[in-house]
């Protein structure tokens, strides 16, 4: 693994994690989400709750336990999703997409299969709705079709056989990230409150996009050897380099590096001008600086779960069980490894640079 330039606060983790993870575990069980021991061992080696406990490390730890028992159910779904079977084609995707999506909106409509997964779905909606305003279930919904369109068009390039290029990736590759997805419930168990003309602001906007590529580009890197066994390639920032560059992959792996550091001096830039715009507005001010906050924890977070996951250091192509314990050995360094605040020359986005020196 390359050294990672996180100079965010790190290794900061919420203080009933343990707890929230036993009872996500308990309500996995009760709910027979997993079908058989092995495919328990493999939703638990996601360690869902301590990634939802780190990009979320302070707050209801109700809300926290949501989010954990969701991120499990995702990474299920998330699973059937990559896993290149003939059932997991972009058809499959989108319809089950559609199907979820509108589950969400309408809890009765009665579009999904009776089963395990349905059930342990129509529990978790039913808490959501009851939990959220309808703004933040807005957003959560909102959040949620970033993921599945992310998905299936993920899905759709690999079933075409051939690698996007780099600029419509950048675009469209870290939807399936579900970037708000989890800050929805970041801001809900944290108390965030920001109206939607703060929270929609292009400077603001352009942060969390830079956030969320940044989270979506270090996936790609743990979780490269999970997918490698697949043909064609992973649709990931390392494959589509090396499709870009006619290189290997390990010649790629640079390159990637580089342009998600590029990236992050671009997200730190920006979050010092959203805080200083913050200071001394009042209480709005003083919630959007929180916003900016949990931006801090997704992306610091990230890179702590992650290599404690042994869906990613144990991955499933190369053992029939996951290593309990499994991990990686992280390296942070002390400085980008390119330089300025040079816009990257990708349409996709080089808008976010033209933020820096706005003033909402």
């Amino acid at each position: 693994m390359p050294a990672f330039y996180c100079p965010l606060e790190r290794d900061l983790r919420h203080p009933e994690a343990e707890r929230i993870e036993a009872r996500a575990v308990a309500w996995l069980d009760d709910h027979g989400l997993y079908p058989d021991p092995v495919e328990r061992a493999w939703g638990l080696a996601t360690r869902s709750a301590d990634f939802s406990c780190r990009i979320v490390p302070e707050g209801d730890p109700e809300a926290v336990l949501l989010f954990a028992q969701w991120n499990y159910w995702a990474n299920a779904v998330d699973d059937w999703q990559d896993s290149g079977s003939d059932d997991a084609g972009t058809a499959a995707v989108v319809e089950h997409g559609v199907r979820l999506l509108r589950t969400l909106e309408n809890p009765g409509a009665g579009v999904l299969p009776d089963g395990p997964v349905t059930r342990a779905l129509a529990d978790l909606v039913d808490r959501t709705r009851a939990r959220l305003t309808p703004y933040e279930m807005r957003r959560f919904v909102e959040g949620t079709r970033d993921w599945l369109l992310g998905a299936a068009w993920q899905a759709a390039r690999a079933e075409a056989g051939g690698m996007p290029g780099l600029n419509d990736f950048a675009a469209m590759g870290a939807l399936a990230n579900g970037t708000r997805f989890s800050l929805t419930w970041s801001d809900v168990a944290r108390g965030v409150r920001l109206p939607a003309d703060v929270l929609h602001s292009a400077d603001v906007q352009a942060l969390t996009d830079a956030a969320g590529f940044v989270v979506s580009a270090d996936n790609d890197l743990f979780s490269y050897d999970k997918d490698d066994h697949l043909e064609p390639r992973e649709v990931n920032l390392v494959n589509v380099l090396a499709h870009q560059e006619h290189c290997s992959p390990a010649a790629a792996l640079p390159l990637a590096v580089a342009l998600r550091d590029r990236v992050m001096v671009l997200f730190l830039t920006l979050r010092d001008q959203v805080v200083e715009r913050a200071d001394g507005t009042g209480d709005e001010g003083a919630h959007l600086a929180r916003y900016v906050a949990g931006l801090t924890h997704y992306v610091a977070g990230s890179i702590a779960w992650q290599s404690r996951a042994p869906r990613y250091a144990s991955p499933r192509n190369r053992h029939e069980l996951p290593l309990p314990g499994a991990g990686f050995t992280i390296r942070y360094a002390d400085a980008p490894s390119g330089t300025g605040l040079r816009a990257p020359a990708l349409p996709a986005l080089d808008h976010w640079w033209r933020q820096v020196g706005v003033r909402a």
